[in-house]
């Protein structure tokens, strides 16, 4: 089973990062502001997905998120426009541009 890694932009233009098993559902979930949308983006609709990538397993997604969670907005933002390639980014310290 795939993993993706997500990045939402809010109606706010904030931005949100999450994985799931299931993109389009989990995307759908989010956007309908139900019970399974996160806690973070209740209220935050209409909802963009500006960037998504896949992983073999659940460990790879988790780890990629920890990544990218620790990003400046600016960061985020050069990583949806595939200026910054996920596996360029360091594990534990934050990255200098």
């Amino acid at each position: 089973m795939n993993w993706h890694l997500y990045i939402l932009r809010c109606g706010d233009d904030t931005l949100y990062t999450g994985i799931t098993n299931d993109l389009h559902r989990r995307f759908e979930e989010h956007q309908s502001n139900g019970p399974k949308c996160a806690k973070y983006l209740r209220g935050r609709q209409p909802l963009t997905m500006i960037f998504h990538t896949e992983f073999e397993s659940k460990s790879e997604a988790l780890k990629a998120e920890i990544k990218v969670k620790r990003l400046t907005r600016e960061q985020k933002k050069l990583l949806a426009s595939g200026k910054l390639v996920i596996n360029e980014i360091p594990p534990k310290s934050k990255l200098k541009l």
